[in-house]
């Protein structure tokens, strides 16, 4: 589907593609992984010809179709079923060229409709945008009235609805809740076509893709299966590379003893002359040399309080008019690893902003541990960082008492080096303002952490340090995250925000993958959703 060949591209003063090929095969699934800042973002508006290589082609067949996800759609007037039917083009074009037909034509243009499946078009439009979370009263809805997140989610719909020969997806699951990025999941496994997918989810690349396709070092492997198979069959062929690095390097001492030896004594002169020659033409062997992954440092409370941290009887809670979350009987223990689930408006981020205390409640009553300190990481937080700002400034008003010595060491414990300690905010990376974010909640070392998506800008390995530090952390947890693989190692029960309340889900994340997928089909759900759904599908057939 897809041959890259000897590909260079330079920019930026470094060098991001140095000879890389790669070939993908048609209707291949293909994750493409790396550490951020590696250029991946680049290979994609390269194959989509918005940079020029310095060397190298990319191979397509003929009249290949290529399309990537724009980070959201425009708010235009027309519907939202309608934006999504349009994305069509060849269905679009049929349509509107019977307008004007001629009779001799209209023949076979309901030929081609029928034969692309375009009486059924509404209906799978509709099935994706369910999928994605949208309800029966949105397809009717004119796009400028939805917020950008959810255009992300449009543009994304359309993509799966073209159905391009070649799709390209980069970290589709960043806007997605939980649900979304199940429904993604399940979507992609049935893709048609070729896809690309620049993802962190671990989940996704194991279950959604045929191979997986690394880039390091300017170049890219292809690897086959999912990304457990891609680390254990990496770590083998970086064991095998030592193991001959170390081998040729004492090949290598042995051959240049002989020559220093024997290089002017008359009788061996031609032996040592040859060896010499070998040394010349042996190839040193590129061992794979990783970039460490500084860890997350979460501290444990000193002292712990009695149970429970908080609970909740009978309790509604909002924002002063109507509650968002009512009949709140819950209780929260000082090791209790809940993971929140539930769609995106149904009231986590909510309740999260009451457990942190940032939200009183309405009626009911709450019991609250009166000494609890509350570490919560949320979203908005990254998006409120002052970009003028430095992690030095940061860290100063966090801790005036501290010492300048001490605020760099503590940076550095974050993962932000020195040389990045005096950048202003809009110019570290998403991932890096994450890190200095999520280290200064925890900083205070809290009885309870609600974190509220931390990953959406962190890498597969430094997702892996997060959950080894929350494993360490001794405290109570509040875990909202579309990253099912991080939900699972770390929740111990899970509470969903379902029906305008939250309540204790029975069963694991297997289970509630199945709920969301019989969900997306119309099967079980909460009320309200499960008569949405069928209205939905009617409306859309």
């Amino acid at each position: 589907m897809l041959q890259i060949d000897d590909l260079v591209f330079n920019a930026w003063g470094r060098r991001f593609f140095d000879h890389a090929s790669v070939l993908i095969p048609a209707a291949t699934k293909v994750g493409l992984v790396g550490r951020n800042g590696v250029g991946k973002s680049t290979l994609f508006k390269l194959i989509l010809g918005e940079l020029s290589p310095d060397g190298g082609e990319f191979g397509l067949p003929k009249g290949a179709r290529v399309a990537s996800v724009d980070q959201e759609h425009p708010a235009t007037p027309v519907s939202l079923l309608d934006t999504i039917l349009a994305a069509d083009t060849q269905r679009d074009a049929l349509y509107s060229e019977l307008e004007t037909a001629e009779p001799e034509r209209i023949a076979d243009i309901y030929a081609r409709l029928e034969e692309i499946g375009a009486d059924r078009a509404p209906a799978r439009a509709g099935e994706i945008l369910a999928g994605l979370g949208f309800s029966t009263a949105d397809l009717a809805r004119p796009m400028a009235e939805f917020s950008g997140g959810w255009r992300m989610r449009v543009a994304l719909a359309a993509a799966l609805f073209a159905e391009p020969d070649l799709l390209l997806l980069d970290e589709p699951t960043n806007y997605l809740d939980l649900e979304g990025a199940m429904w993604l999941e399940a979507r992609l496994r049935k893709y048609p076509n070729a896809a690309i997918i620049i993802s962190h989810d671990r989940e996704l690349l194991n279950n959604s893709v045929d191979a997986i396709l690394h880039l390091q070092n300017g170049k890219l492997d292809l690897y086959a299966g999912g990304y457990d198979e891609f680390e254990k069959r990496r770590a083998e062929k970086a064991r095998l590379l030592s193991a001959f690095a170390a081998k040729q390097e004492a090949e290598r001492a042995h051959l240049q003893s002989f020559v220093d030896r024997f290089r002017a004594k008359a009788s061996k002169a031609a032996q040592a002359q040859s060896r010499m020659k070998r040394l010349a033409k042996m190839e040193p062997v590129a061992t794979t040399i990783e970039e460490r992954v500084a860890p997350f440092t979460l501290p444990s409370p000193t002292r712990p309080l009695a149970p429970p941290l908080m609970g909740l009887e009978a309790a509604s809670v909002g924002y002063g008019g109507e509650p968002i979350l009512r009949n709140l009987n819950l209780r929260l223990d000082v090791d209790d690893r809940i993971g929140l689930l539930g769609v995106n408006g149904a009231g986590k981020s909510t309740f999260a902003k009451m457990a942190a205390g940032a939200l009183q409640l309405q009626s009911g009553h709450m019991q609250r541990e009166r000494r609890i300190k509350v570490g919560w990481f949320h979203q908005h937080q990254i998006e409120a960082l002052d970009p003028n700002d430095t992690p030095l400034d940061i860290i100063r008003r966090e801790r005036p008492d501290d010492n300048e010595t001490s605020y760099r060491s503590r940076l550095a414990g974050f993962g932000i080096g020195f040389e990045k300690q005096s950048t202003t905010v809009e110019n570290l990376s998403g991932g890096e303002r994450a890190r200095l974010l999520l280290n200064l909640v925890a900083m205070a070392a809290p009885h309870l952490l609600i974190l509220d998506e931390p990953t959406n800008h962190l890498d597969i390995d430094s997702r892996r340090a997060l959950l080894d530090a929350l494993n360490e952390y001794q405290g109570a947890v509040i875990l909202i995250t579309h990253d099912r693989s991080l939900m699972e190692l770390v929740a111990d029960r899970l509470w969903l925000a379902a029906d305008g309340t939250v309540k204790p889900f029975d069963g694991d994340m297997d289970d509630y993958a199945r709920f969301v997928l019989d969900r997306a089909k119309g099967g079980s759900a909460p009320s309200q959703l499960r008569g949405n759904k069928a209205k939905r599908l009617k409306k859309a057939a």
